[in-house]
């Protein structure tokens, strides 16, 4: 496909001489075909990374396990005690709590046994 067929797909091409019609079909397939294109680089820009992001997020948390290192999207440093089904529960200092997992934002550290449950 050369410049000037690019072009008109997406819709800059030079209005036609005077005297002559345009066509209304062409014309609707520019449209449809701007849009397309505007709806495939949408999805590589912004929905196919955050599936991605989503996707390592869940990952994550699954391997989460007891003596990992972590950070909270609220940004409270602690170590995994417990992994329940929905919840966390995660020493900081010299208090204990529970989180919920989709709070876990990082994990900093991995524990380094793998007997521990």
């Amino acid at each position: 496909m050369n410049w000037t067929g690019i072009v008109a797909l997406l819709g800059f091409a030079p209005p036609p001489p005077a005297g002559t019609q345009a066509n209304p079909t062409g014309q609707l397939l520019q449209v449809f075909g701007t849009f397309g294109i505007m709806a495939v680089v949408f999805y590589f820009i912004l929905i196919r990374p955050q599936q991605k992001k989503a996707r390592e997020h869940a990952d994550l948390l699954k391997t989460l396990k007891s003596g990992d290192k972590i950070i909270t999207s609220s940004g409270i440093l602690g170590v995994v005690v417990a992994v329940k089904e929905k919840s966390v529960s995660i020493r900081s200092a010299d208090t204990k709590l529970e989180v919920i997992k989709s709070a876990i934002s990082e994990v900093t550290e991995r524990s380094s046994s793998s007997s521990q449950s």
